[in-house]
């Protein structure tokens, strides 16, 4: 048996009389049941072009609705390449048009932003 130091910050300091490699045991246990019922989210991404289709717009936009609905975050990007970032404000009209698409399914994280040749938005699934 050992004397274990159940709280320190209370005044005064709890202490408790066991075995201290059983207690040991069972905080771990508790920590691995706790994080067994978390949700892990994480971050899908979906690339557009400028030049996207209306089939595989849509079909991209089907996988992020399902990607919402599953639990997970969404970073969608319009990648621009060559002269297309001349054209940027096609690639601004995209978003804002996946913007209002998703909008059902999902909340935006802030406004549109441009990285590099990149400009993306990210999608959180709403709460149920």
């Amino acid at each position: 048996m050992d004397l274990v130091e159940i709280s320190p910050t209370a005044q005064p300091p709890v202490c408790r009389i066991m075995n201290y490699g059983k207690y040991l045991y069972q905080l771990n246990k508790k920590a691995h049941e706790a994080k067994k019922h978390q949700k892990v989210i994480q971050v899908k991404e979906v690339k557009f072009r400028p030049m996207t289709d209306d089939h595989d717009y849509t079909f991209k936009r089907n996988n992020i609705i399902r990607f919402l609905e599953e639990g997970d975050k969404v970073k969608a990007g319009v990648m621009f390449r060559g002269r297309e970032m001349a054209h940027r404000e096609i690639g601004r009209q995209l978003i804002y048009r996946l913007i209002q698409d998703v909008s059902e399914h999902g909340l935006v994280e802030g406004n549109p932003k441009m990285e590099g040749n990149n400009m993306f938005v990210i999608f959180a699934p709403k709460k149920q």
